[in-house]
């Protein structure tokens, strides 16, 4: 017997499938439209008013959606004539094929849309219309593009060979590897830089990672592993195939296969070794010339100092026999202001700018005098030399130059406790633009001064601080253990201060080699004088101005032991009003060069605009250099660096009332 269906439950299977029906139609992601046979709208879900900017108002039928959609009467005709050609007499709707037409929006916009239609009953059609104006866009660009680089390689064969050649000729090193950091590439460039062929490291991790990078390494790759963050400029050290540590900086970016998913990672190293050492070069420098200030500061008012006790003793023993108990406690005290004196030396060397007396010498007859002095005190050391016959002049402070050698002979010694060879060779050298880059110096003609130890040698990291103030690898306290003080850092002022350089070139246990180089100078050599033992007297009248108290008591009786007659001022303005006083009765002024309210240069210029005749002979804590430099320079006749002697003083004084303007080892050599 057949099953009866119950009409109840019929009507409600109905209504719950229109009601799942109208909820797929009111969300749907494309427009939907119902039209009845007689061709009217009966239904338009949301998205196509959403994408049309029409509703059921504005479309009563199919007719008006064609003179809205396609206003322009042409393209109206071609649209019915394609969709008419579908619905042709023995054809069916659920047989159209899907259209693409370009539609006009309410507001005007022309969108590009995908029509599908279906068949309903009772002879009603649901079309359908997906907005693809975007996709479309895309699609032309892409083919747009893809055409024109197929016509461009297919002009150009060589493409793919000009790619090769740009990658093979970068002076960068570029590695390509997947997310593991596994080689798949890597340029020519990078096996120079880094000695590592690709047969060597294809497929595996390159093997330059230093330990103290891992951990900040790590971090920034796994940003661009993840996350796809680039690294631009990342500034880094990595070893080189033979041990090498060298500065590098490194971009590199994530990139993707054909489908767009991460693949691997492309990595760019540039060389900044080069560029590091400049940078340290100038900071070495920048801590150098602050430090130098410091010290420059200090070695003044030391010499002050030691000008006041230099003063005393040298009066004390004009009066005392050299039988007298205290004689050798005065000439221990003298020996001690020279000691500090030379400690001060030192000081004003690694000063900025700090030379004393500069004269034209030979290098050559300078290092055989300064070799002698440290052979007889170090017999376990052999010296060689091999000299550079006419070798050029160099215009340099003696004094401190010999100070400069001694130290490095004296940093070789240390360097072989047991004994040891010291080869010492000058050559005459010229810097060309290459030479610039490499050695920071001014292209020119250079004497270069090599000194080689056979000793223990010295790792990298003692290198970069050789030079720095008071380093030193030696404990404190013992002989051998005595801390280097300013030593090294020392000469590395002086050579600085005479627009030289100074470098070191060493390995462990391989000894050392240090290079100086030193402008040469086109002024004939100035031989070195030898000074009178005795004290040159005189009974010219004698302006001593000094803010220091004890530097006018001091000199002061120095000057009348002397036999001259003394008149003594504390400042600038002071001396000043005793020569408008006393205009005819000044033979000289010893002028300081540091004075409060009043400087030393401006004293200068008032006494010489008085009386343009005066002798001056300038005198100063600091060294020969920069204001005192100035004057002499404008005609001033001597320098005097405190802290002096009495013989010292009677010389320089007598030079400049005797021989004018070639007192004090300040000459004019091109005359």
């Amino acid at each position: 017997m057949a099953k009866v269906t119950n009409p109840k439950n019929a009507q409600l299977m109905l209504r719950k499938s229109e009601e799942r029906f109208r909820t797929l139609a009111e969300y749907a992601p494309f427009g939907i439209s119902i039209m009845r046979p007689d061709r009217s709208f009966e239904y338009l879900n949301p998205k196509f008013t959403d994408i049309f900017g029409y509703n059921l108002k504005d479309l009563p039928d199919k007719a008006t959606w064609f003179k809205k959609a396609y206003p322009d009467a042409e393209y109206r005709k071609k649209v019915a004539g394609i969709w008419y050609e579908d619905l042709i007499e023995g054809s069916k709707v659920d047989e159209i094929k899907p259209k693409i037409f370009t539609v006009k929006c309410k507001d005007g916009q022309e969108k590009i849309i995908h029509f599908r239609a279906v068949a309903l009953k009772d002879d009603k059609q649901l079309i359908t219309y997906e907005d693809i104006t975007d996709q479309t866009i895309a699609e032309e660009a892409l083919r747009e593009s893809e055409a024109k680089y197929r016509k461009l390689y297919e002009e150009s064969q060589k493409a793919q060979e000009v790619y090769r050649s740009l990658i093979h000729s970068s002076v960068d090193a570029i590695l390509l590897c997947d997310l593991q950091e596994r080689v798949t590439y890597i340029s020519p460039s990078f096996s120079r830089i880094f000695g590592w062929s690709l047969e060597e490291v294809e497929g595996k991790q390159v093997p330059f990672l230093p330990e103290f990078e891992k951990e900040t390494t790590k971090t920034r790759f796994k940003k661009l592993i993840e996350n796809g963050t680039p690294c631009q400029g990342f500034e880094t050290k990595r070893h080189t195939k033979d041990g090498r540590l060298i500065d590098l900086s490194i971009s590199a970016s994530r990139y993707d296969d054909h489908e767009g998913k991460p693949t691997g990672m492309l990595v760019i190293f540039h060389d900044i070794s080069e560029r590091k050492a400049l940078e340290a070069q100038f900071l070495q420098a920048h801590k150098f010339e602050a430090i130098g200030t410091l010290a420059g500061g200090i070695a003044h008012d030391f010499n002050n100092l030691l000008m006041g006790i230099q003063g005393n003793a040298s009066l004390l023993l004009i009066n005392t026999d050299a039988h007298h108990p205290n004689y050798s406690k005065i000439k221990n005290i003298e020996l001690y202001v020279q000691s500090g004196a030379e400690l001060t030396k030192q000081l004003l060397g690694f000063a900025r700018s700090g030379k004393y007396e500069v004269t034209t010498i030979d290098l050559n007859e300078l290092i055989e005098k300064t070799n002698r002095m440290f052979g007889r005190t170090k017999k376990e050391i052999n010296i060689h030399v091999k000299f550079q016959q006419n070798i050029w002049a160099v215009e340099v402070d003696r004094g401190q130059i010999e100070q400069v050698l001694l130290n490095l002979y004296i940093n070789a010694w240390q360097a072989m406790p047991g004994g040891g060879e010291i080869a010492i060779e000058t050559e005459n050298v010229r810097i060309d633009e290459h030479g610039f880059k490499q050695l920071n110096l001014e292209p020119g003609k250079y004497v270069k001064i090599s000194i080689t130890d056979s000793g223990e040698g010295m790792d990298e990291t003692i290198q970069q601080r050789i030079f720095d103030p008071f380093y030193t690898t030696k404990k404190i306290g013992g002989r051998s253990g005595r801390g280097s003080g300013l030593g090294l850092a020392s000469a590395y002022g002086i050579i600085k201060n005479h627009g030289g350089i100074i470098n070191v070139y060493s390995a462990k246990g391989a000894g050392a080699a240090f290079t100086i180089y030193l402008p040469a100078s086109e002024k004939r050599i100035v031989k070195e004088e030898i000074q009178p033992e005795d004290f040159i007297r005189g009974d010219e009248a004698i302006l001593l101005v000094d803010d220091e108290d004890m530097i006018i008591d001091s000199a002061g009786e120095m000057l009348e032991e002397l036999g001259y007659t003394v008149v003594c001022a504390n400042s600038g303005k002071e001396a000043l009003e005793i020569v408008k006083q006393n205009k005819n009765k000044i033979d000289m002024v010893i002028l300081d060069m540091i004075m409060p309210d009043m400087s030393g240069s401006d004293t200068y210029n008032a006494l010489i605009a008085l009386n343009p005749k005066l002798k001056v002979l300038l005198s100063s804590g600091y060294s020969l250099d920069g204001q005192a430099t100035e004057i002499l320079a404008r005609g001033c006749h001597g320098f005097i660096q405190k802290p002096f002697r009495l013989r010292e003083l009677s010389i320089k004084v007598r030079e400049i009332f005797d021989r004018g303007h070639e007192a004090c080892g300040y000459q004019d050599d091109s005359a």
